[in-house]
This record gives structure tokens, C-alpha cells and sequence, in this order.
């Protein structure tokens, strides 16, 4: 049998899916600040909840 293919396994799976309701200002706010870093909404919420949590230094 050929061994799997595929994406090999990560040490720290992200697997929780982790939702919030905003308000259409604050969407457009995280929209334009996306657009501006050229990142993504997840990598804001990741990066948000490190800074609430001390984890990351503000930047």
C-alpha cells in the first residue's frame, strides 16, 4: 500500500472555530485594516486575542 498523501499534520492543530457578531462599522473597520496589512480577519481575531490575553506585544 502507497503511504498517505496529502498535508502533513500540524503540532497544534487549529480546530476550534471560535465565532462573533459585529456590527456593520466595525466589520467595515476590520475590513479596511485587513486591506491595509494585507492580512486576513482570522490572523486579526489571533492577533487580538493575544494581545487581550498579554500573549503579544503590541506592534
Amino acid at each position: 500500500m502507497s503511504p498517505r498523501t496529502g498535508r502533513p499534520k500540524s503540532e497544534k492543530p487549529l480546530n476550534v472555530e471560535v465565532k462573533a457578531r459585529i456590527d456593520t462599522e466595525l466589520n467595515k473597520q476590520l475590513e479596511d485594516y485587513c486591506l491595509q496589512k494585507k492580512t486576513t480577519r482570522t490572523e486579526v481575531v489571533r492577533k487580538g486575542i493575544k494581545l487581550v490575553l498579554g500573549l503579544e506585544e503590541n506592534k
